[in-house]
């Protein structure tokens, strides 16, 4: 779930600049985690800990209160009674991806991805964004084929993976939804020749860039292996301890590659 992290930290600078370009520098002093990281992590650590997905969520969530969470999705967070609420925003997708790491046969992971989307975006595309991306890096990781991720979305979900980084970049605006998210995040992972063409692609389609770069970094890694030790240097650094802590117990425990697992200070 690194990739996810990377792209969202990435992206951080980029949400709502429509920078339509990839010449950027990766990281600058302004690079911060935001929403999708904490809400990653709190996905993360409910597997992690066989906690409900709706506690670990609020309870994380609730830990960094300004990380830049929609309207809605905070009322539901800052209210312990609060349901569901119809949601098809990009939040169930974004946060999901660690499902595919932790899970070993392709209908659990589309099962558990269900769960971790119905507490807060029970509409049937919240579900269904946060059931492809999990599903995806599944497939990833256990095809690394880009036609068996391209099929696997096209065929399970109807999102068309067909269209070219140019296009997409010529047509995108800022959008928030599932429908409008996931397959461009997926397209800017299916057109990169490497983990940070990636990153770089998903951000050039400017909007809400740092949600695009977090589904794109989350099938890079799961389809290259890893994301590349430069950059999980950089991402660490950007991480606190607790975020730092869970991310590092979420690798060892699921077998994700992380170079960087020293605690601060320990190299």
């Amino acid at each position: 779930m690194l990739g996810a992290i990377a792209g969202d930290i990435i992206g951080s600078v980029h949400e709502g600049t429509l920078i339509k370009r990839k010449d950027f520098p990766l990281f600058v002093p302004q690079s911060c985690f935001t929403d999708d990281t904490v809400l990653t992590v709190a996905v993360a650590s409910a597997i992690l800990h066989g906690r409900d997905y709706g506690l670990s969520i609020r309870e994380w969530g609730r830990r960094y209160p300004n990380a830049g969470y929609g309207l809605w999705f905070l009322d539901w967070l800052l209210r312990d009674e609060a349901p569901p609420y119809n949601s098809f925003g990009n939040g169930s997708a974004m946060r999901a991806s660690s499902v595919g790491w932790a899970f070993s046969e392709l209908d659990a992971v589309l099962s558990e991805a269900r769960r971790t989307a119905e507490v807060s975006h029970n509409h049937p595309e919240g579900v269904k964004g946060a059931q492809a991306v999990a599903g995806a890096v599944y497939v990833a990781r256990a095809s690394g084929s880009k036609a068996a991720i391209r099929d696997f979305l096209e065929d399970a979900f109807g999102y068309d993976c067909s269209s070219s980084i140019e296009d997409l970049r010529a047509e995108s605006e800022f959008d928030v939804t599932c429908q409008g998210t996931v397959p461009a995040g997926a397209v800017a992972f299916l057109t990169a020749n490497d983990f940070e063409d990636a990153i770089r692609n998903a951000i050039s389609l400017g909007g809400d860039a740092d949600t695009l770069a977090c589904i794109a970094g989350a099938l890079a890694e799961a389809f290259y292996g890893s994301v590349p030790f430069s950059i999980q240097r950089e991402v660490m650094f950007r991480l606190d301890a607790p975020l730092l802590s869970e991310v590092r117990s979420f690798a060892r425990r699921y077998s994700v590659p992380l170079e960087v697992l020293s605690e601060p200070g320990s190299e």
